[in-house]
C-alpha cells in the first residue's frame, strides 16, 4: 500500500481510494476500468493511473474521507435492465449441489457463487465477510476476483476501531444499502451491501462493487436478500458440523485433541516420508484421583488443564499432545526420535510437571510417570499407542513417579498379567483352581504336624501357574476376597474327605488369608459356616496372616481375629520378621503361632546376620509362649540350625514340595516323612525357588 499523508483531506482521499482498489478491482483494475469505460472515459483513467497527484473533485478542492461512503438510500427502480427470471432457482440448485460443503471448501464454494452472481449482474467485484462480534472486526470469507493482495493480506481482517476502516459503515448494518463514491475524475463507484441476518443481528455482508452510473433495482435488491439468507443458512450447517467435528475431536475440558483425533495424527505419522522413528510419551498425574477425592473434582481439573497448557508449552507447534480420558496424556513429536533421545524429553516433562499448581483454594501437586515408545515408519499407531501405555504401567508399579521405556520384557509381563486378569473370574467358577499341600513336620522325629494349602491355577493355555502369577493380579482387581473364600471352602472339603477316611486325624491344616478377606465383615461368618458344613473343629484350622496386615489396622485386626479364636480357630503369623513395629504388638493380638520367614531360614547355616535374627525370633516366640515354624528349609545345615536354636517345627522343599492331594495323602498314610538329617551340609547354596 502506498504511503499517504493522513494529516490532510487530500492524503485521506488518497489513501481511501487505494482501499477501495485493493477490495474491488485488484490487478486487473486497469484493464476492467477500461473495458467498461466509454472512449472519453479512458483518457481521463489512463491519465489517472499514469500519475500520482492528489485525489481532487472537478473544482479542484480536496475532498474528505467520509464522502467515500453515502448514506443508506432507497434503491430506485430499474430503467430499462431486468434481472433474469431463472437467477433465483439456478442459485437454489447451486446451493442444493454444494451439500458436501464445509468448513475447509467454504471459500471455493462461496467463489463460485460470487462468480455466477457477476455474470448475471454484470457487477465488477462482489465479496463476503463475516463479523467477528468478539473481536469487533470483520473478517474476508471470500471474493470475486481474487484480488492480487500482499501477504498478509491487510483486507484480510479490519477492526472497526481501526483508523479510517473502510468497513466501518458495515457493523451494524441490518438493511440493504447503496452507496455511490465519486472516483476517477467522475468515475462513479456504486455498492449494494446485504447483511446476513441471523437472530436479529447481522453475521457478516455480501457487497457487490460497480463501477461507472448504475443503478439497482429493487428486483435485484430482493434477490441479493434471499442469497444473503441462503448464504445465512449455509454458514449456519457448516458452523454446526465444525462444532461437531471440533468435539468429536477434541477433549471437552482442556481443549486438546482427543485419542480418535491422536491415532489420526499417528497413523499420518507412521505413514508419511518424513524419517522416523516417531516417539510416543504416555504421560499420567499421579494422584490425581486423591486430589479430586480430598478436594473436589473442580480442582483436579483445574489442575489437568495447567498441565495441559504447561505441556503445551513445552513442546513445539507441529507436535502432537492429546490427553486420552481420566489423568493421561500423550505426545508425539514431530522430530525423530530414538529411544534415549525420547526417554531425555520424558524426564524433562516429568520435572515440568511435577510443580506445584495454583487452585482457588491453595496449592497442590501430583507425580507424573512417563511410558516411552518408539515406532518405525510403517507400524500400526494403535499398536505404538498401546507399548507407550505398557511402558507406563511398568513406570507406575513402583509407586509411580517414575519414567519407563518400552522392552519386549515389558511386554510379556504385562500380557501375561492382562491375560490373567481377564481369565481369573471365571477360573474360580469353573474348576481350573487346585490346592496343592506342603507338609509341615517335627524335625526330631519327621511326623506331620499340618500341611499348608496353597492354591494353583491350571490355566488352558498357559499350564500351572503357581500364587506368585496371579495373587497380585487378584488384589488388585478385588478378586481376592473371593478367591480367598474358594480356598477355605475347597480345603475344609478336602479335610472332611481325609478325615472321613482317617487320614489326617491330628493334622492342622493351614490356610492363607489375603487382607481383603480379613476387612471383610462377613468373614468370620463364612468361615463358620466352612466349618459346619464340612463337619470340621475348629481347632483343626489354622489360618494365616502376614505380618504387615497384622499391624495396618490393629484394632480392626485385633477384632476380626479374637471372633476367630471364639469358633476354636488357630492364628499364625505368617512371614515373621520382614515387618516392623509387630514385637510391640505381638502380645496384644490372639497368636497361636509366629512362621519365620523362607528369606531368613534359607541361608541360615552361612549367614551370622540372619542366624542372629531367627535366634530372636524363636527366643521371642518362647517368651510369649507361641510356636515357632521354620520356613523355607532347603538344606540339612539350615535344619540343624533351626534344631539347634530350639525351633523343631519346619517346612520346605527339603522335606516336601507343595504335593497335590492324591500324593501328600502317601505322607498322611505314615504320618511321618523321613529326614535325612546325618547328612554333611549341601555345599554351595541350591537353586532359588521364588513361588510357594
Amino acid at each position: 500500500m502506498n504511503s499517504h499523508d493522513f494529516t490532510t483531506a487530500a492524503g485521506l482521499a488518497a489513501h481511501a481510494r487505494d482501499l477501495l482498489e485493493r477490495s474491488s478491482l485488484g490487478a486487473e483494475g486497469p484493464r476492467l476500468l477500461r473495458r467498461r469505460a466509454s472512449g472519453k472515459q479512458i483518457n481521463q483513467i489512463r491519465a489517472l493511473l499514469d500519475q500520482s497527484s492528489r485525489i481532487t473533485d472537478s473544482e479542484g478542492s480536496a475532498r474528505h474521507f467520509d464522502d467515500w461512503y453515502g448514506e443508506p438510500i432507497t434503491p430506485p427502480v430499474a430503467g430499462d435492465r431486468t434481472t433474469s427470471p431463472g437467477l433465483l432457482e439456478s442459485f437454489l440448485t447451486r446451493f442444493e449441489s454444494e451439500s458436501a460443503i464445509d468448513e475447509t471448501t467454504m471459500r471455493d464454494t462461496v467463489e463460485r457463487v460470487l462468480a455466477d452472481l457477476i455474470a448475471h449482474l454484470d457487477v465488477d467485484f462482489a465479496h463476503l465477510r463475516r463479523i467477528d462480534r468478539e473481536w469487533k472486526a470483520t473478517v474476508l470469507v471470500a471474493e470475486w476476483p481474487r484480488r492480487s493482495a500482499p501477504d498478509p493480506d491487510p483486507l484480510s481482517v479490519v477492526y472497526f476501531d481501526q483508523a479510517y476502516s473502510p468497513f466501518h459503515a458495515v457493523e451494524n448494518v441490518s438493511e440493504p444499502m447503496i452507496t455511490c463514491a465519486d472516483s476517477y475524475f467522475g468515475q462513479q463507484v456504486t455498492s449494494a451491501v446485504v447483511p446476513l441476518m441471523r437472530d436479529g443481528e447481522s453475521i457478516g455482508v455480501l457487497s457487490f462493487v460497480k463501477h461507472g452510473d448504475w443503478v439497482w433495482s429493487q428486483q435485484e435488491v430482493g434477490v441479493l436478500r434471499v442469497i444473503a439468507s441462503l448464504l445465512v443458512e449455509l454458514q449456519r450447517r457448516v458452523d454446526a458440523e465444525t462444532r461437531a467435528e471440533y468435539l468429536s475431536t477434541h477433549d471437552k475440558l482442556t481443549g486438546l485433541p482427543n485419542e480418535h483425533a491422536l491415532l489420526d495424527f499417528m497413523g499420518r505419522r507412521l505413514r508419511s516420508s518424513r524419517p522416523g522413528p516417531v516417539a510416543v510419551l504416555c504421560v499420567s498425574l499421579d494422584g490425581l484421583k486423591l486430589i479430586n477425592h480430598h478436594r473436589g473434582r473442580q480442582a483436579g481439573d483445574q489442575v489437568l488443564c495447567n498441565a495441559a497448557g504447561r505441556l503445551e508449552e513445552q513442546l513445539e507447534d507441529d507436535d502432537m499432545v492429546a490427553r486420552i480420558g481420566g489423568d493421561q496424556f500423550v505426545i508425539v513429536p514431530k522430530k525423530a526420535m530414538d529411544p534415549y533421545t525420547a526417554e531425555l524429553l520424558a524426564c524433562r516433562i516429568q520435572q515440568v510437571l511435577t510443580g506445584r499448581t495454583i487452585l482457588d483454594d491453595g496449592t497442590t501437586s501430583c507425580g507424573v510417570s512417563v511410558g516411552v515408545a518408539v515406532g518405525v515408519l510403517g507400524e500400526d499407531a494403535a499398536d505404538v499407542l498401546r507399548q507407550a501405555d505398557l511402558a507406563l504401567r511398568a513406570a507406575k508399579t513402583q509407586d509411580g513417579n517414575g519414567v519407563a521405556v518400552y522392552t519386549d520384557t515389558i511386554c510379556m509381563r504385562f500380557e501375561l498379567e492382562d491375560d490373567i486378569a481377564l481369565n481369573l473370574r471365571s477360573a474360580v467358577s469353573d474348576d481350573s483352581l487346585v490346592l496343592h499341600y506342603q507338609p509341615e513336620v517335627d524335625l526330631r522325629t519327621g511326623r506331620v504336624l499340618a500341611v499348608e494349602a496353597l492354591v494353583r491355577w491350571q490355566h488352558p493355555t498357559r499350564g500351572l501357574l503357581l500364587p506368585d502369577t496371579f495373587i497380585g493380579v487378584a488384589e488388585a482387581s478385588n478378586l481376592a476376597d473371593e478367591l480367598g473364600d474358594w480356598v477355605i471352602r475347597a480345603a475344609c472339603a478336602q479335610l472332611s474327605d481325609w478325615h472321613r477316611r482317617g487320614l489326617a486325624s491330628d493334622v492342622v491344616l493351614r490356610i492363607n488369608t489375603s487382607p481383603m478377606q480379613l476387612i471383610n465383615p462377613n468373614f468370620v461368618d463364612r468361615v463358620a459356616r466352612a466349618l459346619q458344613l464340612h463337619g470340621i473343629a475348629g481347632d483343626s484350622v489354622c489360618l494365616e496372616i502376614t505380618e504387615n496386615v497384622a499391624v495396618q489396622d490393629l484394632n480392626r485386626t485385633d477384632l476380626t481375629l479374637r471372633a476367630l479364636k471364639s469358633l476354636g480357630v488357630q492364628i499364625a503369623l505368617d512371614d515373621f520378621g520382614t515387618g516392623y513395629n509387630t514385637l510391640t504388638h505381638l502380645q496384644a493380638l490372639p497368636v497361636d503361632i509366629v512362621k519365620i520367614d523362607r528369606s531368613f531360614v534359607k541361608y541360615l547355616d552361612d549367614n551370622p546376620h540372619n542366624r542372629a535374627i531367627v535366634e530372636s525370633i524363636i527366643t521371642l516366640a518362647r517368651d510369649f509362649e507361641l510356636a515357632v515354624v521354620g520356613e523355607g528349609v532347603e538344606t540339612t545345615a539350615a535344619a540343624h540350625t533351626l534344631l539347634t536354636l530350639g525351633c523343631h517345627r519346619a517346612q520346605g522343599f527339603l522335606i516336601a514340595r507343595p504335593l497335590p492331594a492324591e500324593e501328600v495323602e502317601t505322607h498322611l498314610n505314615t504320618m511321618r516323612i523321613r529326614l535325612d538329617l546325618d547328612e554333611p551340609p549341601m555345599l554351595g547354596r541350591p537353586r532359588a525357588h521364588r513361588y510357594r
